[in-house]
């Protein structure tokens, strides 16, 4: 099957005097695996259903392969969805829920049972043709919602947050198995959810919503090294974040104080601005870089992550975070250590508040 490109030109969606989506313009480009990426509430959702055909615009054009689908019927699209309850008949044996879109398209017996023993040896549900889903696991309920879509052979996959009603282990398991699946049908897909690790580990761009409004389009280093506003940089990681105003290539900041900032950070001067820096990029006790952030400060807390000791460091009224590897047998610096912080200079960014 053709892979197929996804656009939408200027997409407007509301409910009554709501505006749910905002001129919501991206491409997706085909055999891509995208990400709409943001809290709830930020349209994601109702804009995945809509490409599905369960809602309709009021202005601007969506188009799969080429084609405006603007008022075509969703059965009539050739889309394939996966739901966040996986939406399973629970009277139904797997090998039936499976089967159910392709009896609906009132396809030959032996094509159904061909395509529906396919689909569950691609999702690895072999031999589980005959139970129902309550004896199934949350892993394999979700994979045989993935071979009931897959089944019908969509030109496109839409997921939406298919993986929040399961444990975190698990998790993590099933994204790699999302990721397995794509390579190896590489169909275009759409994965909406809420959650920036599930977007940044197995997609290869992403749409950051905010508010029914694209806030950035890009690859996760993209997006974490690279965030155009606030809102990204605070969605897509973790993030340190000051205000206060430059003057002079100096930082001054109600909170954290006044701080000297190195000569290849911007020095025009601006008023109601922010500085951010990545908390595993702040370094403690460190002989610094002669071109970076210094300052002093004192652990105010910490907690063990494992793989990273997360400090919380008291600097003047402010608190810097601080992710510090953790290797095996190091003790945590205690509560109430004076420590001295470093953040390379080209970690540093000045952000409109």
């Amino acid at each position: 099957m053709a892979k197929v490109k996804v656009e939408a030109r200027g997409i407007e969606l509301s409910y009554g005097s709501t505006r749910v989506l905002r001129d919501i313009t991206l491409t997706v480009e085909p055999g891509e695996f995208f990400a709409l990426l943001g809290p709830s509430g930020s349209g994601k959702s109702t804009l995945l259903r809509l490409i599905a055909g369960f809602a309709q615009h009021q202005a601007g054009q969506l188009l799969i392969g080429g084609n405006d689908v603007t008022g075509i019927a969703p059965w009539k699209r050739n889309v394939g969805m996966v739901f966040q309850n996986y939406a399973l008949w629970p009277h139904m044996t797997v090998a039936r829920n499976v089967a159910f879109g392709l009896e609906e398209r009132k396809l030959p017996r032996d094509v159904v049972r061909q395509r529906t023993d396919a689909a569950l040896e691609l999702v690895g549900l072999t031999g589980y043709e005959s139970r129902r889903p309550n004896q199934l696991s949350g892993g394999q309920q979700q994979r045989v919602a993935l071979a009931r879509t897959l089944a019908i052979e969509p030109q496109l996959l839409l997921l939406d947050e298919p993986l929040s009603n399961l444990d975190a282990k698990l998790r993590v398991q099933m994204r790699q198995e999302l990721l397995r699946l794509h390579r190896r049908l590489s169909i275009t897909t759409i994965f909406v959810t809420h959650d920036q690790e599930e977007a940044m580990t197995i997609c290869d761009r992403i749409a950051v919503m905010d508010q029914g409004v694209i806030q950035q389009i890009g690859t996760p280093i993209e997006l974490f090294d690279h965030p155009v506003n606030r809102f990204v940089a605070q969605f897509v990681g973790s993030l340190n974040l000051f205000e206060g105003n430059l003057t002079a290539g100096r930082f001054a900041s109600p909170t954290l104080g006044e701080c000297e900032l190195p000569p290849s950070v911007e020095r025009a001067a601006r008023s109601d601005v922010h500085l951010a820096f990545r908390p595993h990029v702040v370094r403690l006790n460190e002989i610094p870089d002669s071109d970076g952030l210094r300052l002093e400060g004192q652990i105010a807390g910490s907690e063990f992550m494992g793989e990273f000791v997360r400090y919380e460091i008291r600097v003047h009224q402010a608190i810097v975070i601080a992710d510090q590897s953790h290797a095996r047998g190091a003790d945590r610096i205690a509560d109430g250590t004076p420590v001295r912080l470093s953040v390379p200079a080209g970690e540093l960014r000045v952000m409109e508040a």
